[in-house]
């Protein structure tokens, strides 16, 4: 069941319980107009358009939608979707809970229906978001904050954790990266026992992150001179992170995503929706991690960051990208909080990502084409199987933070792989 929409209204919900909130057709009213007048295509949107097209020209809806013209959309094109401005108007005027348990939910269960889909109406009617509590974990100089499970949360904060008990370098050398990567492989091998449906975890998140003993120990598993072997499954997606801070130092991170790039594929005419697919990450087997069952909640990649500093400072944080979440997320944060970067330098500094991501075969350790050469052949000489990309790549992700200073001044950051923006008002 798409989730999204029941996060919104429990975002809103707890938003309220604090200060006053805009309406919910305020807060659609842009959603509605682009939807509607349309959006112009990027160069992003252009690319994936392109190499999506022949796989899912055939899935129902599609070609309607992200092939008007018989082709794929080109970078400069309007990109119209006026049948979701309806269904925006819609749930602004009848509530975000009409998806869940009214008209809207008729529409898209009649949609859901006609393709094949085993998704019937007590499947939404019983579904909601639950606020839960995030997972924290303190390191030197800061409380680092992140999701909890289904989600892979517990990999971005163990990465760092570990990391800080390590030896941290001088900032762009071998000792910080190495030390990051052998961070990854230890919490990647966490996350993979068991991580998932927290319903159905041996151990809950927070308990590995209260004790001391566990990081510790993974930390001790490292060499700070050996890469140790890889690899382990990958974790694919694709994924849109947003951060804000208001004026008042109230802060937001957040993710969304499709899975896939188009989700399904599958457009349901009735409501203009493009339907996402999370599902497909479900393991088909009768027991064990991830194991497809009635109810249970799939594990997924989305972890949206967040940092409070000891000087004051506040850090919301986060990236697409599936496996290289958290490898991003660390990169990021080691720069600007331990190594002093600035924060647009700290995202657009070149990134390294371990294992297979989207639309990749090896597992190797990629670099972008723009690291100090010293530094490669130090880490090909300590064991890693080294692959050089492109020097800005989506492969790595796309990034985003924002910082609130403790003198009230807010600082953000996008990313030049990306078509993001920062913007204040």
């Amino acid at each position: 069941v798409a989730g999204t929409l029941s996060g919104w209204d429990a975002a809103l919900r707890l938003s309220e319980s604090v200060r006053p909130a805009l309406p919910l057709a305020r807060l659609l009213r842009d959603a509605i107009h682009h939807a509607r007048a349309g959006s112009v295509v990027t160069a992003g949107h252009a690319r994936l358009a392109r190499d999506k097209a022949s796989e899912l020209a055939h899935v129902p809806g599609y070609a309607a939608l992200f092939m008007p013209d018989g082709h794929p959309l080109r970078e400069g094109d309007v990109f119209r979707n006026p049948m979701l401005a309806r269904t925006l108007e819609r749930l602004a005027r009848d509530g975000l809970a009409d998806f869940y348990d009214g008209a809207v939910l008729a529409d898209v269960v009649a949609d859901l229906a006609a393709v094949g889909s085993p998704l019937v109406e007590g499947d939404f009617t019983t579904h909601g978001a639950r606020v839960v509590p995030a997972l924290e974990l303190a390191i030197s100089g800061a409380r680092l904050f992140n999701a909890p499970p289904p989600t892979q949360g517990l990999a971005s904060l163990l990465i760092l954790g570990i990391a800080d008990r390590l030896a941290k370098g001088q900032g762009e050398d071998f000792t910080h990266i190495h030390a990051l990567v052998e961070a990854t492989k230890q919490a990647f091998a966490v996350r993979d026992a068991d991580v998932g449906d927290p319903a159905f975890m041996q151990t809950p998140a927070q308990a590995i992150l209260n004790d001391p003993a566990v990081i510790d120990g993974m930390a001790a598993n490292i060499d700070m001179a050996r890469a140790a072997p890889w690899p382990q499954r990958d974790h694919p997606g694709d994924t849109v992170w947003l951060g804000a801070i208001d004026s008042d130092g109230l802060a937001v991170s957040m993710i969304q995503s499709t899975y896939f790039e188009f989700g399904s594929g599958v457009v349901l005419p009735r409501t203009g929706i493009v339907w996402q697919n999370r599902g497909a990450s479900f393991r088909l087997v009768d027991e064990g991690w991830n194991a497809l069952r009635p109810g249970r909640q799939p594990f997924h990649t989305l972890n949206p960051a967040g940092a409070r500093l000891k000087d004051g400072r506040v850090m919301v944080y986060g990236t697409m990208g599936g496996e290289g979440q958290p490898q991003t997320q660390a990169a990021l944060f080691s720069r600007y909080v331990w190594h002093g970067m600035g924060l647009q330098d700290a995202v657009t500094a070149p990134r390294w990502l371990l294992g297979r991501t989207w639309g990749q075969d090896s597992i190797s350790l990629k670099y972008e084409d723009r690291f100090a050469p010293d530094v490669i052949t130090q880490l090909q000489a300590a064991g890693h199987a080294m692959e050089r990309v492109a020097p800005f790549t989506s492969l790595m992700g796309h990034a985003g933070a924002v910082v609130r200073h403790a003198s009230g001044v807010l600082e953000g950051a996008t990313d030049p792989r990306s078509d993001g923006s920062v913007a204040a008002w």
